[in-house]
Formats: C-alpha cells, sequence, structure tokens
C-alpha cells in the first residue's frame, strides 16, 4: 500500500457549477411534479373506474406494489 502524497496547492482546480435559470427549471419541475401524481394516482387510487383504459387492467398491473407501499385494495 502506497501513501500518496498531497497535492501541491497550486495544483487545486476550482470547478463552478453554472446557474440555471429558474424560467427553465419551471417547466421540467411542474412536468415531472405532474408525472409523478398521475404515477401516485395509479398505484394508489385507481379501482378502474376512471381508467382510461376500460376495466381493471392498470389496478391487475399495480396489484402487488399496491400492496407493498401498504395501500388496501381490496
Amino acid at each position: 500500500m502506497s501513501l500518496s502524497a498531497p497535492l501541491p496547492a497550486s495544483a487545486a482546480v476550482e470547478v463552478e457549477a453554472p446557474a440555471v435559470p429558474l424560467g427553465q427549471l419551471a417547466p421540467w419541475a411542474l412536468f415531472f411534479g405532474l408525472v409523478a401524481v398521475l404515477a401516485l394516482f395509479f398505484v394508489s387510487a385507481d379501482q378502474g373506474a376512471v381508467s382510461i383504459p376500460a376495466g381493471t387492467a392498470i389496478h391487475e398491473w399495480v396489484h402487488d406494489g399496491r400492496h407493498l407501499l401498504g395501500f388496501p385494495c381490496h
């Protein structure tokens, strides 16, 4: 095992993170927030009554995940 010598002060590199304007970040935050709410709806509340595909297809697809998350479904 070898010990490495500390870097001299002149070798340190400063990295500056670019600033992201809120106007560019807000639409993406809104989009992913809506996708997250939609996913939460399908996992937690959808029982087939308001599903876009008729029937209980989505309910059956997320059935086990619903139980793992503690949501009762029947």
